[in-house]
């Protein structure tokens, strides 16, 4: 059973669909309680860094969060925004900190690199760890992103790397914590395989 972390920041109902599609057990989480009946949590994201965190700790999941992912151990999936605010700090929205699950820091794409700012869109993956998110699915396969900011971090957490003008990281894992930094809910076939993976962690 995956919980979907209601914290006024995510596109719930597409990953409601997707895990029906697949035929995994899902509901969305609305208190802090719920995230012990759960085998696995998922924290999406749309919006600003700052406001999530904000969010996180105004509706009391902070510290849950952090007991079943940090103690219990239970497998996480963030994703975008979701996998963003895995991080130690951003600076979308002001300087803020983040959960820190993972060492690193969030940053802007930096206008000057000649990019259009969000960077929006399929773009192909340079899988880096196969397993166990990308078991069955091909280097190169395409994601869709829709993202402002990006993730910097130690490579040894890269699971997956695109590029943008130059290279970043686009999917983190560390022990049971996991994220993408595209949307595998809007990513057709190959999105629905991924979420499948993580089901059968």
């Amino acid at each position: 059973m995956i919980a979907l972390i209601d914290y006024k920041a995510g596109n719930l109902n597409s990953l409601t669909k997707a895990f029906e599609k697949i035929g995994a057990k899902s509901f969305i989480a609305k208190d802090p309680k719920d995230l012990q009946k759960a085998d696995k949590l998922l924290l999406p994201g749309v919006g600003s860094f700052a406001e999530a965190m904000r969010n996180l700790k105004e509706l009391g999941f902070l510290e849950p969060l952090k007991e079943q992912v940090l103690v219990q151990k239970k497998p996480v999936l963030g994703i975008c925004l979701g996998m963003q605010l895995f991080l130690e700090k951003g600076c979308e929205g002001g300087f803020c900190e983040g959960l820190g699950f993972i060492e690193g820091q969030v940053l802007k794409f930096e206008e000057d690199w000649g990019l259009k700012i969000p960077h929006m869109g399929y773009n192909e993956l340079e899988i880096l760890k196969q397993e166990p998110l990308y078991q069955g699915i091909e280097n190169g396969s395409d994601f869709y992103f829709v993202h402002s900011f990006y993730v910097k971090c130690k490579d040894e957490f890269a699971s997956a790397k695109c590029e943008y003008g130059r290279k970043f990281i686009a999917s983190l894992q560390k022990d049971n914590i996991f994220a993408t930094q595209f949307h595998p809910e809007k990513s057709q076939n190959l999105g629905l395989k991924l979420l499948e993976n993580f089901t059968r962690l």
